[in-house]
């Protein structure tokens, strides 16, 4: 389908409403603090208070990209904006235990299933020519995880004890998803007036079981292996990095969460430029590229603070000292940031290589596993520092996920290219031997 009229509005209203459910989605990554300081919950509990916003924003994906090829992507929006400033507000209003906490966080949750629904609606709105660009300014709303980490510390510490638009806004950290559920029903009804209506949907014929069918394929679950890696962990990252600069350097939340924003920007911002390189150089190339960088710097991540000690004639003697300062730990976050950025476009260049006709089940489920990557981590990393003791381990997670990935990888290619050329292999040995003088 061709561009049209009224496509720039729908890639904005609809890159701004992905942008605020992406912050709405991944908002505990900063209130989760002052929750566990008001409710007293242990780490493990708070990993799993994020864990379950994550794990709902993650499990509708598939039909709810399908849902918006069948009956439009503006009526799927509007309703999911409008669904997600309920939980959003009564957590902001209502009475609370832990028990409430996780029932709402995993409801408000349901915000980060919105990416499957905006990349059917803008595909049906630009042709392939500018599909790419626009997927992935579509895609850069992932910027929306910063938002609370910009925002938040600020207004928590400046509206604590305070009450606004004659209560429907409270203050502390209530202030936030008080403030979102607003924006959620403006944005909804911005949509609804200004966008315009839905294009004629060109899969509403095809039935579920034959766009489903692709699911079948090794392929998805590799690319959905790849997903986890470069946005799965973002979003886990996202949600935990505050904490964990929190916990290790003692950083007030307010810095650690502007740190985190340095990790979030390029992780999102790049996106497009991922896109771009895909379409110029190739994905698979270009996914080296992303696991190789991302392996260099989470080597130095997950390296433990200390010293090996070494017994000599002379006593014991200690060598090797290391550990990582707050600036160096956050340029080498950053430069996994910019890694995850172009990854991800990198790995959704290869959907409509592969899947050209399904690329909304096909996106779907890969944005879907991904995005479970990120309800499965925290929990991991609070598991693995509380057997291993070491908060690294953090990185020692996704550096061996990552490895594991690019091993995976290149072992596929190696083998499509032996299929390729079969003769191949022999003929170099044959060369060799010939230049060995055998």
């Amino acid at each position: 389908m061709s561009q049209r009229s009224g496509s720039g509005r729908v890639l904005t209203l609809s890159t701004f409403a992905f942008t605020l459910m992406f912050a709405v989605w991944l908002m505990f990554g900063v209130l989760g603090i002052p929750i566990q300081k008001e409710f007293g919950i242990s780490d493990s509990q708070l990993a799993w208070l994020s864990s379950v916003a994550i794990l709902n924003g993650s499990i509708w994906r598939l039909l709810l990209g399908v849902l918006a090829d069948r009956i439009g992507g503006k009526k799927v929006t509007v309703v999911m904006l409008l669904v997600t400033s309920i939980p959003a507000y009564l957590l902001a209003h209502i009475e609370l235990t832990y028990t409430w906490l996780l029932v709402l966080a995993f409801f408000v949750g349901f915000a980060g299933n919105l990416f499957s629904v905006g990349i059917a609606w803008n595909s049906h709105w630009f042709d392939r020519s500018r599909q790419g660009f626009a997927l992935g300014v579509f895609g850069a709303g992932n910027v929306g995880a910063s938002a609370t980490k910009f925002i938040g510390p600020v207004v928590i510490a400046g509206t604590v004890g305070g009450s606004y638009l004659g209560g429907i806004i409270p203050g502390g950290w209530r202030f936030v998803p008080a403030l979102y559920a607003v924006l959620l029903v403006l944005t909804a009804a911005a949509i609804q007036f200004f966008t315009p209506a839905d294009a004629e949907n060109l899969q509403a014929s095809r039935p579920l079981r034959q766009m489903f069918a692709p699911l079948r394929f090794l392929q998805v679950w590799r690319f959905s292996f790849y997903y986890v890696i470069v946005f799965g962990a973002y979003v886990a990252l996202a949600s935990w990095m505050p904490k964990y600069y929190v916990s290790v350097y003692g950083l007030e939340l307010q810095k650690a969460a502007l740190l985190t924003a340095l990790f979030i920007f390029p992780a999102s911002l790049l996106r497009p430029l991922g896109g771009y390189i895909s379409d110029k150089m190739g994905a698979r190339r270009l996914m080296y590229g992303t696991f190789l960088s991302m392996l260099l710097a989470l080597l130095f991540l997950a390296a433990p603070f200390g010293y090996i000690v070494l017994n000599t004639p002379d006593g014991p003697r200690e060598v090797l000292p290391y550990s990582l300062g707050v600036v160096p730990f956050t340029a080498l976050l950053f430069i996994v940031g910019c890694s995850m950025g172009i990854g991800k476009a990198a790995v959704f260049k290869h959907i409509p290589e592969y899947f050209p006709n399904d690329v909304g089940a096909v996106g779907g489920l890969v944005g879907t596993l991904g995005a479970l990557g990120g309800f499965l981590l925290p929990p991991l990393f609070v598991y693995v520092r509380s057997w291993t003791g070491l908060p690294q381990s953090t990185f020692v997670v996704l550096f061996l996920l990552t490895l594991i990935a690019t091993v995976w990888m290149h072992v596929v290619i190696v083998k499509m290219l032996h299929k390729a050329s079969p003769t191949l292999k022999n003929q170099i040995d044959y060369d060799n031997s010939q230049m060995n003088g055998d």
